[in-house]
């Protein structure tokens, strides 16, 4: 990613765009940086000095212009640092980046270091400044050491620390500074800002240019030539090239990877993994992918830089699309309350305790703690798909290289470590030589090594014996990687320097560690291509639409990808960084490819011309990276064989006399001579014209509709969020401006919020509801999840924008618990208070019973708050946003929460979101809009908790006894398991009880003892309630139960629909989705039984209609996936089920109403045939009869008495659903049905025009049943409970 765009647009291909020098402005004098936090109680030398940009060269730009601001603050984050002889001054290198509007990148490298002051007036302002804070503290005369709030200049920490020395030199200075004792010192820092990010190059030059600077002699020529030579002289090396430029004392080598391969990426990720380890690297590798907030913590520039950008580099083919910025300064600390993911570096200070960070919020923020090796992650987010086996490739590559997985040990070379030039000798002396070797390696002592250990390096080099013995720790894999640089490779590599031989290593482990992150999503998304979605005829048309466009299909995407995997993918897919990678790949129909789509692209089709991937499409196994050895060859080539060589640094037409070398200060360079360039330069004016001939084609090309603006404005807009909000613009923080990025945060989310209620409904509300009229939503629950996870972390973002004062890690649930607080007070003063509030207002009674749930925020808290099983307040605020969207009230929640203004204000400034009047409105309007789907995230989720659920059991007054002498029982049953049997109070028919989260709810079993004289009972329904979620369950009976009554039954299992709110609740909660299929209601049964003889008689077309429906209907179910399939019981037992079309088609042309007899049902007739062919058997007939019909008359027999002989008092219709289901999952429906046609019974009981007396139509619907074999039918244990096969 990194430097993808470098040079882009009519960038002529400098190595270089600006050398810059940053130091003390002696015109001004000292100015205390009030930005960087002022602290008087500190010691002067200790204070925040600002900086200035003292020159840089050229002048300007064109295509880069001069950002002054931004690269002082950059340069010096922490402005200006001074020093004594007494303290280390060792020089320090870090980089950084500006990113500008339109998203392309500048790198900027600093070498600072400290330079005598010779300025008077500063010498005694210092002074003056230091007598001052004496007699101001005049108990800090030892040396002030409680800095925590010190924002000290760069890792000033580790220069003490490394240091042991240094503190008792302090104590000899006393901390302090006497100008007639004491030598000052002040950091100056030389910087150099290039288009691509060559890190090792520039470092390298730098820090040759301060040691020409420090060194005895002068340099080989003036500065002002290498200067000059580096802008102006040394080109970009070409891509797949490698260049050789020289800096004052050696030849620097970098090289460009090549247009097939990944793009250039400079910053060793050796170190990044051995800060981190590659556990918790991949980790915050998910984090970012899964765009969460990411912080990173160190007391050290370098790192911050080497961490972001190695993390954003494994992140190819996908770039990281929000707020970046690696090093924040000090006066933008205000961003950090940034509502949108960001990925940002924050320096630690001093001795600060990583608990006494107030971080804005936290819900969604991965913090990563570098110098103390460890992150700390968001709650509850999906894992990397082969997270194992992906460590265990990334650790091998590690340990070829030396480098433990484990991190924590600081690496082979941190830059920053820095030792004073006397420490050395304190240390044990077999340390020397390592010393001496990792010194040279890290080039920290910038390539000067003291005469001692120079001899020990040199002994080191002509050792045979250590040759040996390198060879064996080889062999045995003991890491002696620190000596591999120098050892007997330094010459057999062609005479490389140990340097460059630890380039080179960098280079070689860089690539091979990307190059396993890239064979991830190159097998991960080897199909995507597939599943992109381009309607639109041309660019300008998409870009218009473009927010309206389906452009990948997520779902079948989805079905296509192994199981494990699914919890990542449909988080991933839901990203920006994903979308904007599927729109590069859509314009690329129109437009030239965007580089790294088309490097990955590339990749996609030579994997598939090596490997046919059909056949392991769906597979998890975890695939190896093949390219390992290849890529480190390539890099290893191109640094071995120079392709170019710039032209050499020469002397230039200068004024005699004006840069006098004078040791340890940097001169005033002569501008005129660096402030254009050679005119006969033969690559420069070559690219020129190459440019002009490629913009000239461009524009020819380019839609002449279309111009660049508009498409940049659109493209703006469909990013969710445009690209001024990517960079807080770095030197602009007047008032006006700040007010103006949090007014764009704040329309922002407001946006957000719009396009995910809208991808919330289109997805819930489903394409098969929309051929269909309605019917099960096309939305998978893991689908749901990721839209549900994403509106809960929008929520907490929008919650904490603008906070005072953060409490605790969730923002929303801080407000809550305000709230509460607040309302419990208002309770006790009304409960004191003598006026009454008048009786509570039952429901009507055409709420059949169920006494009314009052919904408020409170109770929904208590519920909450109640839940042993959630730990957290992060926990607490989603689980509440769950039971708020399954209850239908989480608009009304919220809204009620924000009435309380007097809250709000005291909780949140004035620019907050939660306090712009009209977008807060229009955000409650799309969560409003969610009302009109059934949500049911909160029951599928906690499957564990105990809920208490309310019973009531409605009879037909008109028809029964009011009043029955029975004990009446219940049983309810959910997807999750069952209640057991309940015993309900005679004569109350209403009871509450606690039990394990059932789930949704399924069938109901009811039943009595049929004990005393009014023991027959005719039940409308059973009403059962979620007293936490409100979801209320009707489960129609309209039967009698009673023996001698109906069918004789004593118990009958119901089966459940989801009740409609009353219309006299919030109206806005009534709107829903069409109902779920219900039991059979009383209707149905009574129009079958023929009671009455009223109801119509549908016909034999309507009756095979049924049947296929309901047939059609259980494949569907099998077809989901396992999780998504809802309950199998209201698919065979339900209205529109399987038992009820069969008894349909059973009861056609039955003779069962008889004059003045008891009613025959369809059971009758399955006993009688069975009694028939028992008898039969008996007599023989049955002998002659194929093997297998006998056996099938057998089990017809075996599971009828099984039936009859259950210990349960089910009924005869009751017994003839048994029947069908326990046919249906033995898959024997379809043998029984020819033995019940062959029957002579069938004669007696059906009229001639019956469908079961039609062999046609038989052997139609065995067809039909047939297709159920192929699946596994399994019945729920309220179904088959006391039937013993």
């Amino acid at each position: 990613m990194s430097g993808t765009n470098a040079a882009s647009g009519a960038a002529p291909c400098r190595f270089a765009h600006y050398f810059v020098i940053c130091g003390i402005d002696t015109e001004t004098g000292l100015e205390p940086d009030e930005l960087a936090g002022e602290n008087f109680e500190q010691s002067p030398l200790k204070r925040t000095f600002k900086s200035k940009v003292l020159a840089h060269y050229p002048e300007n730009v064109e295509w880069n212009p001069f950002d002054q601001d931004a690269v002082n603050m950059l340069c010096m984050p922490k402005g200006l640092s001074f020093r004594t002889q007494a303290d280390s001054r060792e020089p320090q290198f870090h980089s950084f980046l500006i990113t500008r509007e339109d998203g392309s990148r500048t790198y900027g490298f600093v070498h600072t270091f400290y330079e005598e002051v010779t300025s008077p007036q500063i010498c005694s302002a210092m002074q003056t400044l230091y007598q001052m804070h004496q007699a101001e503290n005049p108990s800090s005369a030892t040396p002030s050491s409680s800095s925590s709030s010190s924002m000290d200049s760069l890792a000033s920490s580790l220069d003490e620390a490394d240091s042991p020395s240094s503190s008792s030199c302090r104590s000899a200075a006393c901390g302090g500074y006497d100008a007639s004792r004491d030598t000052l010192y002040v950091s100056k820092a030389l910087c150099l800002i290039t288009p691509m990010p060559f890190m090792h190059g520039c470092r390298r030059f730098l820090s040759q240019m301060h040691r020409a600077v420090t060194a005895a002699s002068p340099p080989p020529l003036p500065l002002e030539s290498y200067v000059h030579n580096i802008l102006y002289e040394v080109p970009l090396p070409p891509p797949g090239r490698s260049l050789k430029f020289h800096g004052v004392y050696e030849p620097i080598v970098c090289q460009r990877p090549g247009p097939g391969e990944l793009p250039l990426a400079d910053f060793p990720l050796g170190q990044t993994f051995t800060l981190l380890g590659v556990e918790n690297l991949v980790q915050l590798f998910n984090c970012t992918l899964l765009e969460m907030q990411i912080l990173l913590y160190s007391q050290d520039y370098q790192r911050l830089m080497t961490v972001a950008e190695g993390i954003t580099t494994l992140l190819f083919p996908f770039q990281w699309q929000h707020v970046y910025v690696p090093i924040l300064p000090a006066s933008l600390l205000h961003f950090l309350d940034a509502p949108v993911p960001y990925l940002m570096g924050l320096q630690s200070k001093e001795g600060t305790d990583r608990s006494k960070l107030e971080l804005p919020q936290e819900a969604n923020l991965c913090f990563v703690d570098i110098d103390n090796h460890c992150i700390e992650l968001p709650e509850d987010f999906p894992q990397f798909p082969n997270k194992p086996e992906f460590i265990q490739e990334l650790s091998e590559v590690l340990l070829r290289y030396g480098i433990s997985p484990v991190g924590g040990a600081p690496p082979t070379s941190v830059p920053t470590t820095t030792t004073t030039p006397g420490s050395v000798s304190t240390r044990h002396p077999g340390l020397k030589s390592q010393q001496a070797l990792r010194e040279l390696e890290d080039d920290g002592r910038n390539g000067n090594l003291g005469g001692e250990q120079l001899a020990v390096l040199e002994l080191l080099q002509g050792n045979a014996t250590l040759e040996r013995l390198q060879a064996l720790a080889k062999r045995t894999g003991v890491r002696v990687e620190a000596l591999r640089g120098v050892g007997g490779e330094g010459e057999g590599q062609g005479g490389r320097t140990a340097v460059e031989e630890e380039e080179l290593r960098n280079a070689k482990l860089n690539v091979q560690l990307r190059e396993v992150f890239a064979s991830r999503f190159t097998t991960m998304f080897a199909d995507y291509e597939a599943f992109v979605i381009q309607s639109a005829p041309d660019l300008e048309s998409w870009l218009t639409n473009r927010e309206q466009m389906h452009n990948f299909d997520k779902a079948s995407f989805l079905s296509d990808q192994p199981e494990p995997y699914l919890p990542f993918l449909s988080h991933f897919i839901e990203t920006q960084m994903f979308a904007t990678f599927i729109d590069n790949k859509i314009m690329s129909q129109w437009e030239e490819k965007e580089p790294l789509l088309r490097v990955f692209d590339g990749r996609i089709d030579k994997a598939r011309l090596y490997n046919v991937r059909a056949p392991s499409l769906r597979s998890s196994n975890y695939q190896r990276c093949t390219v390992l050895k290849e890529s480190a060859q390539a890099i290893e080539q191109r640094l071995m064989k120079i392709d170019h060589t710039a032209i050499h640094p020469h002397l230039l037409d200068m004024k005699i006399g004006q840069g006098k070398y004078e040791q340890g200060f940097f001169p005033k360079l002569q501008s005129d001579v660096l402030s254009v360039g050679p005119t006969n330069n033969k690559w420069s004016s070559r690219t020129a014209t190459a440019q002009r001939r490629k913009d000239r084609h461009r524009q020819q090309t380019e839609h002449l509709t279309l111009d660049n603006d508009l498409k940049e404005k659109y493209m703006q807009e469909a990013r969710s969020l445009g690209k001024n909000l990517r960079q807080p613009k770095l030197s602009d923080l007047s008032p006006a401006v700040i007010a103006q990025t949090n007014w764009k945060f704040v329309e922002g989310l407001l946006k957000e919020c719009r396009m995910k209620t809208k991808r919330m409904l289109v997805e819930k509300m489903g394409r098969e509801a929309v051929e269909l009229g309605h019917g099960e939503a096309n939305i998978t629950g893991l689908e749901e999840n990721t839209l549900i996870a994403s509106l809960c972390d929008l929520l907490e973002r929008i919650w904490s924008h603008g906070l005072q004062v953060k409490q605790g890690k969730s923002a929303l649930w801080s407000h809550l618990l305000h709230y509460q607080a607040r309302e419990e007070k208002l309770e006790q003063q009304q409960a004191e208070s003598p006026v009454s509030n008048g009786p509570e207002r039952r429901k009507s009674e055409s709420s059949i019973g169920m006494p009314s749930l009052r919904a408020s925020v409170m109770q929904d808290m208590r519920h909450i708050q109640s839940m042993g099983e959630i730990k957290t307040d992060v926990g607490r605020a989603r689980a509440w946003i769950r039971l708020s969207l399954e209850k239908k009230l989480l608009s009304q929640h919220l809204k009620q929460l924000l009435t309380r203004q007097a809250l709000t204000k005291k909780l949140y400034k004035r620019y907050a979101f939660l306090r712009c009047e009209e977008e807060k409105e229009q955000f409650l309007f799309h969560l409003l809009s969610l009302n009109t789907v059934d949500y049911f995230c909160f029951t599928s989720v906690f499957t564990t908790i105990m809920i208490p659920y309310r019973a009531v059991i409605i009879p037909i007054k008109k028809l029964s006894n009011a009043m029955t002498t029975s004990n009446p029982w219940v049983c309810v049953s959910g997807e999750l398991g069952d209640s057991g049997v309940r015993q309900i109070t005679k004569n109350i028919l209403e009871m509450t009880f606690d039990c394990q989260n059932l789930g949704k709810l399924t069938t109901v079993q009811l039943g009595h003892d049929n004990s005393g004289l009014l023991a027959k009972w005719l039940v409308d329904c059973v009403m059962v309630r979620n007293e936490i979620t409100g979801h209320t369950y009707k489960f129609p009976c309209g039967r009698w139960l009673g023996k001698g009554v109906d069918d004789g039954s004593l118990e009958r299992v119901l089966i459940g629909e989801l009740a409609l709110p009353n219309a006299d609740e919030d109206f806005g909660r009534g709107c829903r989705t069409p109902d779920m299929q219900h039991s059979p209601g009383q209707t149905r049964r009574v129009s079958i039984t023929s009671m009455g003889g009223r109801g119509y008689k549908p016909t034999s077309a309507q009756i095979q209609e049924a049947i296929g429906e309901a047939v059609n209907s259980i494949c569907k179910h099998f077809h989901k996936p396992e999780k998504e399939r809802g309950s199998l019981t209201i698919l065979l037992c339900g209205e529109v089920g399987l038992v009820g079309a069969l008894e349909l088609f059973f009861h056609n042309g039955f003779k069962s109403a008889r004059l003045f007899q008891k009613t025959v049902f369809v059971w009758d007739f399955v006993e009688k045939a069975v009694a028939y062919m028992e008898s039969a058997d008996q007599m023989g007939d049955m002998q002659e009869t194929a093997e297998p019909l006998g056996l099938t008359c057998v089990s017809l027999c075996h599971y009828v008495s099984a039936i009859n002989s259950s210990p349960r008092n089910i009924g005869k219709d009751g017994k003839f659903q048994l029947l069908v289901c326990l046919g249906a999952r033995d898959r024997l429906l379809i043998q029984w049905l020819p033995l019940l046609v062959e029957c002579p019974v069938i004669q007696r009981m059906y009229e001639e025009s019956a469908l079961l007396r039609d062999r046609t139509t038989v052997n139609a619907l065995i067809a039909v049943l047939q297709t159920l074999h192929d699946f596994p039918i399994t019945l729920e244990a309220s179904l088959v409970k006391g039937i013993d096969l």
